[in-house]
């Protein structure tokens, strides 16, 4: 039956479909490039399956569930928390142990802590060591000052110097003193005359009074820091001894002038471990009576008072 007969004789699909006119063929005809349908497109070999069970049963290890993470690293056993068991211990493990991040972090402590010692080793015989006072040698008492010490406006024997000189004479061990100060000198006056000071007196202990004409005249206190620095470092290269006095100025030069002219006289004190006079004047400045109608030096009548801020300072200065 053909497709058309099939369908002008009423026929169902299922009779045309199913009911074929001819014979099946067990091959292809000799225009198709089909091999037999007697073989399959693939084979499977062996044709039976069979099975190959592993020679060693495998276990999966599931994921513990959540807990706080235990050192494996401890000396003595761990106990593990899982779901079906109820651990009667505090939880967490009963010794501390140092993780490795933990135990990095001490070592690189230890490195750092290391490391700083030494810093501060290094620091300690690099940096500048105070410069030990020098022996104390005979010679005379050389006062380099000015007008404060030069006796301005009184009798040179009513100043505190020529004070001093005579204390120095009734003493167990008289010493002379020298008075090379002048009226209206500066720091750079004194450093310029130095030199020759030293070379000819050779002395034993050398007073600085200066910085009030500096500060009077409104200069920076680098300039002055920096003479008295070279004038401290010249006496001490001769053998001498340093006796640094202090100056203050009136207050309508500003406090911040004030603090530091006097942080000045401190830091040269304490770097090179001199004696310090803070302030020649203290007691008599602000007394009316004792100072001059200048208002800026003392008269005879306050002259034994100079000597009293410096004496114990320069006694000390002169001991062996």
């Amino acid at each position: 039956m053909t497709f058309s007969s099939a369908l002008s004789a009423g026929s169902r699909w299922n009779d045309w479909n199913t009911k074929p006119t001819s014979r099946r063929r067990s091959r292809a005809r000799a225009s198709s490039s089909s091999v037999s349908s007697r073989w399959p497109s693939s084979v499977t070999a062996p044709p039976v399956g069979r099975s190959r069970p592993a020679s060693r049963p495998s276990r999966v290890v599931l994921p513990e569930p959540d807990a706080p993470t235990i050192a494996r690293l401890a000396p003595r056993a761990t106990d593990r928390l899982t779901s079906s068991r109820i651990v009667r211990r505090p939880s967490g493990p009963s010794t501390a142990l140092l993780s490795f991040r933990a135990l990095r972090t001490v070592s690189e402590s230890r490195v750092m802590l290391r490391g700083f010692l030494w810093v501060m080793l290094l620091v300690g015989i690099v940096a500048p060591l105070p410069v030990p006072a020098a022996p104390v040698r005979t010679g005379p008492v050389l006062v380099l000052g000015d007008s404060l010490s030069a006796a301005y406006g009184i009798p040179i024997a009513a100043g505190w110097v020529s004070l001093l000189e005579a204390r120095l004479r009734a003493a167990p061990a008289p010493r002379p003193v020298v008075n090379a100060s002048i009226s209206g000198e500066t720091t750079a006056g004194g450093l310029a005359r130095l030199p020759r000071l030293l070379a000819e007196h050779a002395p034993a202990l050398v007073v600085v009074e200066l910085g009030a004409n500096d500060a009077l005249r409104g200069l920076p206190i680098a300039a002055p820091r920096e003479n008295l620095r070279r004038i401290v470092e010249q006496i001490r290269e001769s053998g001498a001894r340093v006796l640094l006095l202090g100056i203050e100025i009136p207050v309508n030069y500003g406090p911040q002038y004030r603090d530091s002219l006097r942080a000045m006289y401190r830091d040269l004190a304490a770097d090179f471990n001199l004696p310090l006079v803070p302030f020649l004047l203290d007691g008599v400045a602000l007394d009316p009576d004792l100072m001059q109608a200048d208002g800026l030096h003392p008269t005879a009548e306050a002259q034994p008072k100079l000597l009293d801020n410096v004496w114990p300072a320069l006694e000390k200065a002169l001991q062996p």
